[in-house]
């Protein structure tokens, strides 16, 4: 038996060994720190005998998958603590994930304290350093096992695997548990975890189902790097946008409201109102685009036709009753069908393409309840969607002028370092989700492929992840907890024209089809915010803030001079305030700093005198003493060119 190592060294065997027997062997110390294996690309446990020629590499806590393999078994370790702090807590599932582990138990709501019990209680069984064993049962006998310890929810997963699966399980010192594993030997190889969170989840992520209590936790080998995480994950919570929004007075929601319907404050109202005149007028002046101006609800005839009805139902706000009303409404969960009638209602020539068509569009979406978070992910939000109706020769270069648009958004957010891009594809395997055969979608697949190669960025493929009618490029962004969401969206179709019976006349007088591009700029606006507010901590570019700069007289003389200097900012486009109540003036400027202002101007008696300001700004604290024109013309240019000045940390004399 010859066995390939990572560096391509070999080893021979003549009998079968266990990848721990083949670790010892190459090193104790490497068996020492071992916590799995890699035969062949599959991770198995450091117990797994092999008996074949095979590739084998040794994993260590160093290694991905090897500290997965760690946090894996502190799941268990977790799940036994559990039931021995609470005995009728019923475990579900306990997998790894990138940063930890998760497990969710269906029991009462776990408090911190709770938590430190339990980080308590799982310190004990890993002192008490017990033998990790798998073993497997013919499916009744795994049956009844687990209902003979009273776990539903793994009699329930078992029922529902394969006929012919394996089905495995571990025994820790006692504690049994559903597992295909791979895990440690033993208990002893967990150096440094700790419990993060708790928070409600649903059995198998559907809300008609179990309400279940998911405890978080992470697992690094070293103290030093756990503590590394913990003040990162700390830095998320400071900057998570649906706590700092809200501390901020950006938004808020009311539960006699509804879940996942926002109100905004007028600080959020006018961050989002600069985002939409700016995107608009970037689109409207600069990229070719006409703007419409379409219901935000439709017959379920428009929806029939543009095929949502049967591929999207079940996400939208249907207004009637099918059975018994004669006309049923649905709110729109897209724009794109009322804007295929506005093409229509003209006829146009091969000459009147590209025809860009854009709106900044109220949308509805029946999320799941499980699903919605902050301003990420809700139930009504507005959108820069626009339809692109070209010739099919004009594909190439028009998406290419989409990806460009996105990425000049990006830019000038300074936020294009800090996305992903994927490729959306059709599920070959489900094709009765899809508009089109093969053809269609490899051809149009292509296309995309071919702008983000020749755009010249990394980018992943994912199936299933397309729209019913064509492949998407999405340009993906993550929250401060990791968490991916797609901000822009490139799709091309060539299918939907005919349902509409859209067509143009060509140079030969033939009605032909074209092409359409589904788009956004600048993607949701809600979701856009939240994202600027975690990237940003809150303290956002000055042309962005609801309040550009507060005016700070030093004493009640010299207010009369504080207001015409507001009024003055007011008049060239700033938007500032004056703060005129009677508190001392180094208090008033802790509090701008605590409002993460981009500037505070200041004034008292020589700068009256002097038609000046004092300038201090969160990018550089005092920037001394300036005529007040002088001030005006930085900040508007400043604000003009979007600039995104750099913080640079001083003391506060």
């Amino acid at each position: 038996m010859k066995i390939t190592l990572k560096d391509g060294s070999s080893k021979e065997y003549s009998e079968a060994k266990s990848v721990y027997d083949i670790a010892k062997d190459i090193s104790e110390g490497l068996a020492r720190v071992a916590c799995a294996g890699e035969v062949d690309g599959e991770v198995v446990d450091l117990r797994t005998v092999i008996d074949h020629d095979c590739a084998l590499n040794i994993l260590t806590p160093n290694d991905k998958e090897g500290l997965r393999v760690i946090r894996h078994t502190v799941s268990h370790v977790l799940a036994e603590a559990v039931k021995r702090l609470f005995p009728e807590a019923k475990v579900t599932i306990g997998p790894a994930i990138d940063d930890g582990f998760y497990y969710d138990f269906d029991a009462q709501p776990f408090s911190r304290d709770d938590l430190d019990k339990l980080e308590a209680e799982m310190k004990k069984i890993i002192k008490e350093g017990h033998e990790l064993k798998r073993f497997t049962l013919p499916r009744q006998e795994a049956i009844q096992l687990m209902k003979e310890k009273n776990e539903p929810y793994k009699v329930e997963l078992i029922e529902d695997l394969p006929e012919d699966a394996e089905i495995s399980f571990y025994d820790q010192g006692g504690f049994v548990d559903l597992c295909a594993g791979p895990h440690l030997m033993s208990t002893k190889g967990i150096k440094a975890f700790k419990l993060t969170s708790s928070s409600m989840a649903y059995w198998r992520g559907d809300s008609e189902k179990a309400r279940l209590q998911r405890i978080y936790g992470t697992v690094f080998n070293k103290k030093e790097e756990l503590n590394e995480y913990l003040e990162k994950l700390e830095d998320a919570k400071r900057r998570d946008h649906n706590k700092l929004g809200r501390e901020m007075g950006l938004f808020t929601t009311v539960d006699v409201i509804g879940q996942g319907l926002p109100l905004f404050t007028p600080k959020g109202t006018k961050m989002i109102m600069k985002l939409q005149r700016w995107i608009e007028d970037l689109e409207d002046n600069d990229w070719g685009y006409v703007r419409t101006r379409t219901p935000l609800m439709a017959k379920s005839d428009l929806y029939k036709i543009s095929g949502h009805w049967d591929h999207y139902k079940d996400g939208m706000f249907v207004l009637g009753d099918e059975e018994h009303d004669k006309e049923v409404f649905a709110l729109r969960p897209m724009t794109c069908p009322f804007q295929y009638y506005v093409y229509k209602n003209e006829q146009h020539s091969y000459r009147d393409l590209p025809y860009r068509m854009s709106e900044t569009s109220t949308l509805f979406r029946c999320e799941d309840s499980g699903e919605m978070h902050g301003l990420t992910r809700v139930r009504q939000f507005t959108i820069s969607e626009a339809h692109l109706v070209i010739r099919p020769d004009q594909a190439e270069e028009e998406l290419k002028r989409c990806f460009d648009l996105s990425y000049y958004v990006l830019s000038v957010l300074g936020l294009e370092g800090d996305v992903t891009y994927r490729l959306s594809k059709w599920d070959p395997a489900n094709k009765k989700k899809y508009l089109g055969d093969d053809e269609y979608w490899n051809r149009t697949q292509e296309a995309l492929r071919e702008v983000l190669r020749e755009k010249g960025v990394d980018f992943v493929e994912a199936d299933g992840e397309a729209a019913f009618y064509g492949p998407k490029i999405d340009i993906q962004a993550k929250n401060v907890y990791g968490k991916e969401d797609t901000m822009i969206t490139i799709q091309l179709d060539c299918a939907i024209a005919e349902n509409f019976d859209m067509y143009y006349v060509d140079q030969d007088g033939e009605k032909k089809r074209p092409y359409i591009i589904h788009r956004t700029s600048l993607g949701c606006y809600e979701r856009t915010l939240a994202w600027l507010i975690e990237k940003y901590a809150g303290k956002f570019p000055t042309w962005l803030c609801a309040e550009q700069v507060r005016v700070l007289p030093i004493s009640d003389k010299y207010e009369e001079y504080a207001n015409k200097v507001c009024a003055e900012l007011k008049k060239n486009g700033v938007d500032a305030t004056v703060d005129n109540r009677s508190e001392k003036i180094g208090y008033k400027i802790r509090e701008a700093r605590m409002d993460r202002l981009p500037y505070m101007l200041v004034v008292g008696q020589q700068e009256e005198a002097d038609g000046t300001v004092s300038v201090r700004s969160r990018f550089a604290g005092d920037e001394g003493v300036k005529p007040l024109a002088e001030f005006i013309n930085a900040i508007c240019e400043e604000i003009r060119t979007k600039q995104i000045r750099e913080e640079v940390p001083q003391e506060e004399k």
